[in-house]
């Protein structure tokens, strides 16, 4: 499955390349999912920064912690300060997931949510471990074919519990788009994008289905692909 490989010279580069097609696809209108993690951040400052008016959208996660929506680990929080508290016009709905509720209530209420939904964007990134959302390397959800979210076990710190969309959500977008940063994804990232499909790299099996597939990466993260 091709995946176009966009390579910047460093992490705000190439976040600011992420926001500018999260801006675009607000503008246009449609159904967007947002990631968690640091490397988003100035994505999202910069999609608010050029896009102020999100009403024509409306927003989802890919994944989120079971805490509550003011925890510091929420992926909620983290959107709400750099993103929606920064725009003059709110998406027409907001998708949190539940977090402060139980995971399996959580993940029924989201997967009941998402049905009928086709994604204009997913936002995606690659752990170290080669992780995307909250599905981790061998997990039981990469096999999940029915459900559109699942309650799903922690990987790595923070070791909380987690909701996630599963892999026939997350490639049900015109447009899977991951970002990653870091000399410490170049391994998850080379094998994601150059290397044989394998549970043991969730992220190499997300791909859009019917639409496109990007990856921007800034020069750290892509040093073993451009090897």
């Amino acid at each position: 499955m091709h995946v176009q490989l966009i390579v910047l010279d460093d992490e705000r580069a190439a976040a600011q390349a992420a926001g500018e097609l999260l801006a675009e696809t607000a503008r246009t209108g449609g159904h967007i999912a947002l990631s968690g993690g640091k490397t988003p951040e100035h994505a999202y400052r910069t999609a608010a920064r050029l896009q102020r008016d999100w009403s024509g959208a409306e927003v989802w996660w890919g994944d989120e912690r079971c805490v509550p929506p003011d925890d510091h680990r929420s992926n909620y929080l983290l959107a709400k300060r750099a993103l929606l508290d920064h725009l003059e016009g709110q998406p027409r709905e907001v998708h949190r997931i539940r977090g402060e509720l139980e995971p399996q209530d959580a993940a029924a209420d989201y997967d009941a949510a998402l049905k009928g939904v086709r994604l204009a964007l997913n936002l995606l990134g690659i752990g170290p471990d080669g992780h995307t959302a909250s599905l981790f390397p061998c997990a039981p959800g990469l096999g999940e074919e029915e459900r559109l979210a699942i309650a799903a076990e922690p990987g790595l710190d923070p070791k909380v519990d987690r909701v996630t969309m599963t892999p026939p959500m997350l490639r049900n977008a015109d447009l899977v788009l991951f970002l990653v940063a870091g000399e410490d994804k170049a391994e998850a990232a080379a094998r994601a994008f150059a290397g044989p499909e394998s549970r043991a790299t969730p992220a190499g099996l997300i791909r859009s289905a019917g639409g496109q597939t990007i990856a921007i990466l800034d020069r750290a993260a892509a040093s073993l692909l451009e090897r």
